[in-house]
């Protein structure tokens, strides 16, 4: 291989498959090292260098130089050509994973080219992307030629070729839509500050706008709900809540367990729980069907939120304090301080830090052991007799259902 032929090569893959040249060089080199060890042995010493100027192959085997004429001589054009070609496909494979792995957490618009039992194969600029059935949107379905939208959240090699996989169910997916359908946060005057999801039923993302001019819900709906209504579509008319973002935890749960009214919102730090406060008419509508609408809001705002009636905490309050004067150690101002903290059962006191318990009762640390013990003891009786009674509901139901 004279040369120019060597630059001709170089100069043909990096026009024709956008390989930068140093890579083909270099996959030029190994090809030659390849060759060079079938001749020599797979244990030699094998140096090849090709320079970047003139195309002039150079190398050595075992710290013995080796002529240009011998290497051709003694290769065989075939066999090198072969590994030539091997280690370009290599390096093009390269090439196009790394142009695709930075494409991670991404969003990509490709058409569906076909589908393989439960996977949907979307065509690419120059590769493969692959939709499982556990990445899509639940109920929505595709058919060939459908232009199809989703996240890229893993780039692999798979022999010579490069396979994205893609989604649409993850949180990042909802983010990148808002991004590209509202101007005002992809001119970074609204900032998205959290999402959480359910995909195909419900999603809230809590939005804010450091300009208070801007009214950054109003801007993600838009003008009688077109714009809220693109992102919907894309979604399979999942439901989306836009809550305003609030440095105040309070008024932020309110606004994220809306559309539900909240009487009063009761932080414990300790915890890491929000005890919300609702009237009776709208304990369901703030739980949502099945724990949805609590659910979300908990995620979103990072806190653990239970929802109950003034009536309900009340006599939670009240039997958690008959509850802690069973331990020994615990006085009532004790079991007072305790569940104005929001530790209001056996379980929570079973988790409380030592150090915590020390400050809250002004015990000493032997003493906090020692009622934690106790607490763990009592909510392991509490959780053997919740059980016991579960089996026995469980034995009546399926006796009274053999009787019938």
């Amino acid at each position: 291989m004279n040369p120019n032929e060597v630059l001709r090569i170089v100069d043909a893959i990096h026009r024709d498959k956008r390989i930068a040249k140093e890579i083909v060089f270099v996959g030029i080199e190994a090809a030659i090292v390849a060759a060079v060890r079938r001749q020599y042995g797979e244990e030699a010493v094998v140096k090849i260098q090709v320079n970047r100027e003139t195309g002039e192959i150079t190398g050595s085997c075992n710290d013995e130089p080796i002529a240009t004429s011998e290497l051709a001589e003694r290769i065989g054009a075939q066999n090198a050509k072969q590994v030539m070609i091997q280690k370009i496909r290599e390096a093009e494979r390269d090439a196009i994973f790394d142009e695709n792995y930075s494409q991670i957490n991404q969003l990509v618009a490709g058409s569906v080219d076909k589908i393989e039992g439960s996977n949907i194969i979307i065509s690419l600029p120059g590769v493969v992307a692959v939709l499982s059935r556990a990445e899509r949107i639940p109920g929505e379905s595709f058919r060939i030629g459908d232009r199809i939208r989703a996240i890229v959240i893993d780039v692999v090699k798979k022999g010579n070729r490069v396979n994205v996989i893609l989604s649409r169910i993850r949180p990042i997916f909802v983010q990148k839509l808002f991004e590209q359908e509202i101007p005002e946060i992809q001119d970074a005057i609204i900032e998205i500050k959290g999402i959480s999801r359910e995909p195909g039923f419900r999603t809230k993302i809590a939005v804010y706008s450091s300009d208070q001019r801007i009214d950054c819900v109003g801007a993600c709906i838009g003008m009688r709900g077109n714009r809220i209504k693109n992102i919907t579509d894309e979604l399979n008319n999942e439901r989306i809540d836009v809550v305003p973002w609030n440095t105040d935890l309070q008024l932020f749960i309110q606004d994220a367990l809306k559309p539900a009214e909240v009487e009063e919102v009761i932080l414990c730090s300790m915890l890491g729980r929000a005890i919300v406060l609702v009237k009776q008419d709208n304990r369901s509508l703030a739980i949502g069907r099945r724990g949805q609408n609590v659910r979300l809001a908990s995620r979103l705002v990072g806190w653990d939120i239970e929802i109950m009636t003034r009536e309900d905490l009340e006599e939670l309050l009240e039997k958690a304090v008959e509850g802690y004067m069973l331990i020994d150690g615990i006085t009532s101002d004790i079991a007072d301080r305790l569940v104005g903290e929001g530790f209001l059962s056996f379980d929570d006191l079973s988790i409380i830090e030592p150090d915590d318990l020390v400050q809250i009762g002004e015990i000493s640390m032997e003493q906090a052991a020692s009622i934690i013990q106790q607490a763990e003891e009592f909510a392991q009786k509490e959780e053997e007799f919740k059980s016991a009674t579960k089996n026995n509901d469980d034995d009546n139901s399926k006796k009274e259902s053999d009787d019938e």
